[in-house]
C-alpha cells in the first residue's frame, strides 16, 4: 500500500469510527484526498474485504435511526437510494424492520399537533403535507387524518 492509500484508508477509518457510512458516501467524502480514483478504490475494496464497509450494515442502521427519527417508508427508501444503496438492499431491510407505519405516522402527527381533532380544510391540508414531507404513504396519511375529522 502506498502512503496516499495508507492516508486514505486512516481518513476512511476515522470516518467509520464515527458512524457507518456507505460506500457511495465514502468514495464521495474521500475523493478529494485521493490521487487517483484507482487507489482510492483499493482502500474501499480491502475495508470491504475486512467487512469494515458493508452498505448491507449501513441500510440495516440507517433504517432504524430513521424510524426512531419519526420518517415513513417512502423518505427512507429515497434517502437510501440518494446514498447509493440498492433496490435490493432496501427491500429487504424495509421488510425486516417489522414496523406498524399507520401507527408511526399516528405517533409524529400527535406529536406535531397533538391529539385534537381536524376543525377546518386548511388545517387538515397542513397536516397531510407535514406527513408526506415526514415520508408516509397517502393511504396511510388520508386513514389519519380522516379519523381526526371525526
Amino acid at each position: 500500500m502506498s502512503s496516499s492509500e495508507t492516508e486514505l484508508r486512516r481518513a476512511a477509518m476515522d470516518l467509520l469510527a464515527r458512524r457507518e457510512h456507505s460506500r457511495k458516501e465514502l468514495w464521495q467524502k474521500l475523493l478529494i484526498r485521493a490521487d487517483t480514483e484507482a487507489s482510492l478504490e483499493i482502500v474501499l475494496a480491502a475495508l470491504e474485504s475486512e467487512r469494515l464497509l458493508s452498505d448491507e450494515r449501513f441500510a440495516e442502521v440507517f433504517v432504524r435511526s430513521c424510524i426512531h427519527r419519526g420518517l415513513g417508508p417512502v423518505r427512507i427508501k429515497q434517502e437510501l437510494l440518494q446514498k447509493g444503496i440498492s433496490s435490493e438492499l432496501i427491500a429487504l431491510h424495509m421488510e425486516a424492520c417489522d414496523e406498524d407505519w399507520l401507527q408511526q405516522a399516528r405517533g409524529v402527527s400527535d406529536k406535531k399537533f397533538g391529539a385534537t381533532p381536524i376543525k377546518n380544510t386548511k388545517e387538515k391540508a397542513k397536516r397531510v403535507r407535514y406527513l408526506q414531507y415526514r415520508g408516509f404513504r397517502m393511504d396511510t396519511i388520508m386513514g389519519i387524518v380522516d379519523c381526526s375529522d371525526e
